[in-house]
């Protein structure tokens, strides 16, 4: 069983202390990742702390460039990189709609290479015979990145690109059900990286905790569950640490009354169940006007119930297990409420027998908010659709909710749309669509699902301090 270790001051040596990955397609372990502590986080934050200084003053022109190479780098090792991501998180090589390993490596790459190009110019103010007024974007100093489960490289990339090509240095803890890939890039990145600027710990939430309360880190960027956030932004607020979190969402679709349901249930299904559901701008509750609910909900039914679910290492698949067994329970923890509470279930609700942490695609009717199938995020394949009498019951609903990450609106009048769309509580809207970040478009939440952004120039900036220069003439 090969083993996966520490990347600290740009070495990647063996470790005195190990612990098992588990492969969630067999619920056995296929690799071992090193077990870090106290000790290897004060040394990975003096690696980062020593070269910020040089790092932090290199042009931005030549970090682009050294990120362009780390890019690149992925993109050479794709194969390897996808075959790691399908054995640690479960999903198929392609999955539902292209959705997969393959998008998640690629995707890791893409953004990469797009948001390296992205500048923080100088913005003058004032510039008269009195004075100069400039605005400077500084980096902070070392920022700590702990990244999910769900998509490690994806959102390794997310995370690190901005923070890198910012003039700040890091230190990266994946998440413990899932270091395996990321450690793996972190390696090949500081072959092309100077020593110090990218450092990865792994180890369980203690470690996080011991990472997030080093005096010597001036930023941490999360993205996780809404509970995780409210602790690290405690302990963040010791010494006024800068955060950018990500956290859950129990993001909403409202479908209105113009659609047709056969010609919008593929499109919805594929929102709902990418990614086995284990996504967080996932569509996880959708609003149904009367007139189509019962058609719309079957027709949805009737192509989940379809869906290939199996390894991710064989072809066809289009949904892989569910990624760790405590969040099976939750899924069918919720199933069993929902059960209890009266609802229908069209298809699934059931677990898989296999030895791993397999699930059927679920979707349930006859439920409304005020249940817990409906008012709690799953993060697995069972979908809640609601019935509605009216739009603004709709919107009421859907706004009825601590999250705030995504929402979407299904219809064939984009203006009508549009005019809801505004009136919902998320950092995001898609319009016929549910989920599709892209680099150059900020992304973040609103509510309990977090605050900062990501991606492009709003992204970029998070990862900075304002000074203002003033020069008198």
């Amino acid at each position: 069983m090969k083993h996966y270790n520490l990347t600290i001051n740009g070495e990647t040596k063996d470790h005195h202390d190990y612990f098992d990955v588990i492969n969630p397609a067999t619920a056995e372990p296929f690799a071992r990742s090193a077990k870090a502590d106290a000790a290897d986080v004060n040394r990975a934050v003096a690696a980062a702390s020593n070269a910020f200084a040089s790092w932090s003053t290199t042009p931005m022109a030549e970090r682009s460039n050294l990120l362009h190479q780390v890019a690149a780098l992925v993109e050479q090792h794709m194969p390897e990189l996808m075959e790691l991501i399908v054995q640690e998180t479960g999903k198929p090589l392609n999955g539902l709609n292209g959705v997969g390993a393959g998008m998640e490596v690629g995707g890791a790459a893409a953004w990469i290479h797009v948001n390296a190009d992205v500048t923080l110019p100088v913005e003058v103010i004032q510039d008269n015979d009195d004075a100069r007024v400039e605005v400077h974007r500084k980096a902070l100093g070392v920022v700590a990145s702990i990244t999910p489960w769900n998509w490690p490289l994806l959102i390794a990339a997310w995370h690190l690109t901005p923070a890198l090509l910012a003039g700040n240095t890091v230190v990266i803890k994946p998440s413990p059900f899932t270091p395996i890939t990321t450690a793996r890039f972190v390696e090949l990145a500081n072959t092309v990286l100077p020593p110090g600027v990218l450092n990865l710990i792994s180890g369980g939430p203690e470690l996080g905790a011991t990472l997030v309360e080093h005096p010597d880190v001036a930023k941490i960027v999360f993205t996780g569950s809404t509970t995780t956030g409210k602790h690290i932004m405690r302990s963040a607020a010791t010494d006024l640490k800068r955060l950018t979190l990500e956290l859950g969402g129990n993001d909403a679709g409202i479908v209105l009354d113009d659609v047709d349901p056969k010609a919008v249930a593929a499109r919805l299904v594929s929102a709902c169940f990418h990614n086995n559901g284990q996504t967080c701008a996932a569509l996880k509750r959708l609003y149904v006007p009367s007139g189509i609910y019962h058609q719309l909900a079957q027709e949805m039914a009737d192509l989940a119930a379809k869906l290939i679910v199996g390894n991710g290492l064989a072809q066809g698949v289009d949904l892989g297990p569910v990624q760790n067994e405590r969040q099976l329970q939750i899924v069918m923890d919720l199933a069993e409420s929902a059960r209890q509470d009266g609802g229908h279930f069209l298809c699934g609700g059931e677990r898989i027998d296999s030895k791993g942490y397999f699930y059927r695609p679920t979707i349930v009717t006859g439920l409304s908010n005020g249940h817990r199938l409906v008012d709690e995020e799953p993060f697995g394949p069972i979908v809640p659709i609601i019935e509605y009498q009216d739009l603004e019951q709709a919107i009421a609903m859907a706004n009825d909710n601590p999250c705030g990450l995504g929402a979407s609106v299904w219809s064939t009048d984009t203006a009508r749309a549009l005019a809801v769309a505004t009136r919902l509580h998320s950092g995001s809207v898609w319009i016929n669509e549910h989920g599709a970040v892209q680099p150059d478009a900020p992304f973040g939440g609103v509510k309990q699902s977090g605050f900062g952004v990501e991606f492009g120039h709003h992204g970029l900036a998070e990862f900075s301090a304002i000074q203002t220069v003033k020069i008198m003439k």
